[in-house]
């Protein structure tokens, strides 16, 4: 097997091919790992704590190029983690003037840490220009749509009219919920400097006169914020990862799953631009979309709880607690940089169609409006009243095959009400308009 057969994503079309499975890739960790350590020579020599030779000497070596990234897995397993093969070539590689440079004073669990974070950030940058894409979109819609009567659907079932406008500012609503977590964790996210116990003794012992300047150098060298404190066993960092990826599938699951249901050819109130073909039904345009961001958004939630199981991290550095992590972290970045990457052409090219909603807001002949017609026929027939007649007509509608309006209106002869206006749904959309309104003026 050869590196090009890894990680592939034959099984994850969610994310396979975005820019988030490059930022994500083995290949990609392996830069990220190759950064902290080149930082980490470069920041010490900030500190006059090694030469200015061995830190270009160090950057200079770490590239990608030199290092097999299946071997460096392979051998991973003699130590539980790829820093120590990788520190062990990179020191051959920088040479003997340099290499007592290359990692002296870390813990590989700063390496990993760091590197873990650096993809991190790589990736939440991709996902939040996609969130922006996505957003962009459904203000348009909503603007489109401000006034676009259509059923709302409570429990499954036809409850009271809505409009498309008001619904796509709730999708953007959550997209921006979405974002601004992202962001406020984007640029949270620390290096990672403690040594081997969390203490930075190492370093003093190698003449920092202050090591507690080193881990802010390092973190300015990366890009970094800079750590309090060593969270070798204080992940906090990873929980946020986790919540704000977590919280971020779900919001983008939430329109996924409005638009599977409203593209069922059976409402067909909606449609995926370009929908995805069946490999036995030639008519299907299946929404693939949808599909396989509501698929990521399922399995995000189990995701993140793995991490937060992680913060139950013994001792100053933990067994098995950061090691659990890798993985599940860097599925939880591919499945938000996937799914916010169909989130957006999803949104952009969403097909929607007004003239169907219409059609469908007339299936329940009137009952749709009931609530309103309770209201006003309240205070003209008496409550009890009201009712009867209304208990009475929803009956009859179903079992007559006749309009609301038409049944209510022989009751009712004498009161003057517009049975019209009150059973025309498109009049029966509240405050929906103005709602959207002001939903459209957060930013």
């Amino acid at each position: 097997m050869t590196s090009a057969d890894i990680d592939t994503g034959l099984l994850a079309p969610g994310w396979a091919g975005s820019p988030a499975a490059a930022e994500t890739s083995d290949t990609a960790f392996l830069r990220a790992l190759l950064d902290a350590e080149a930082a980490l020579t470069r920041a010490q020599a900030a500190l006059g704590l090694a030469p200015e030779e061995a830190a270009t000497a160090v950057t200079e070596a770490a590239g990608t190029a030199g290092f097999d990234v299946t071997s460096l897995a392979e051998r991973a397993r003699n130590g539980g983690n790829p820093v120590i093969p990788l520190v062990a070539e990179l020191t051959r590689a920088v040479g003997a003037e340099h290499g007592p440079y290359v990692h002296r004073g870390a813990t590989s669990q700063d390496i990993m840490d760091t590197a873990m974070m650096l993809v991190a950030v790589r990736t939440l940058d991709l996902v939040l220009g996609d969130l922006g894409r996505t957003e962009r979109a459904l203000a348009g819609l909503a603007a489109e749509h401000r006034d676009t009567p259509m059923p709302g659907r409570t429990l499954t079932q036809h409850a009271v009219p809505t409009t498309f406008g008001l619904k796509a500012a709730g999708w953007r609503s959550l997209v921006l919920d979405a974002r601004d977590r992202v962001a406020a964790v984007r640029g949270s996210l620390p290096a990672q400097l403690g040594g081997a116990a969390g203490t930075l003794a190492a370093f003093s012992a190698y003449g920092a006169a202050d090591a507690t300047a080193l881990p802010g150098t390092y973190a300015r060298e990366l890009g970094l914020a800079e750590p309090l404190l060593p969270w070798h066993t204080l992940r906090t960092p990873v929980a946020d990862l986790a919540g704000c990826l977590a919280f971020t599938a779900g919001a983008l699951g939430k329109t996924a799953v409005d638009v599977l249901t409203l593209s069922r050819t059976e409402i067909a109130e909606v449609a995926e631009g370009s929908g995805g073909g069946s490999s036995a039904m030639p008519h299907k345009a299946n929404p693939v979309r949808a599909t396989l961001i509501v698929s990521g958004a399922r399995r995000a939630p189990q995701l993140a709880a793995t991490l937060h199981g992680s913060l139950v991290a013994e001792d100053e550095r933990p067994a098995g607690a950061w090691h659990a992590e890798w993985e599940p972290l860097r599925d939880l970045l591919r499945l938000v940089g996937g799914a916010a990457r169909l989130a957006a052409e999803l949104t952009e090219g969403l097909r929607v169609r007004p003239k169907v909603m219409g059609e469908h807001l007339r299936l329940t002949h009137g009952l749709i409006v009931s609530e309103r017609l309770s209201a006003e026929l309240a205070p003209v027939l008496g409550r009890a009243r009201a009712k009867e007649l209304l208990t009475d007509a929803a009956r009859r509608t179903y079992t007559e095959g006749r309009s609301l309006a038409e049944i209510i209106a022989e009751e009712t002869e004498s009161t003057g009400v517009d049975l019209g206006e009150l059973t025309d749904p498109a009049r029966y959309t509240g405050s929906a308009g103005a709602l959207t309104d002001r939903a459209l003026e957060r930013r």
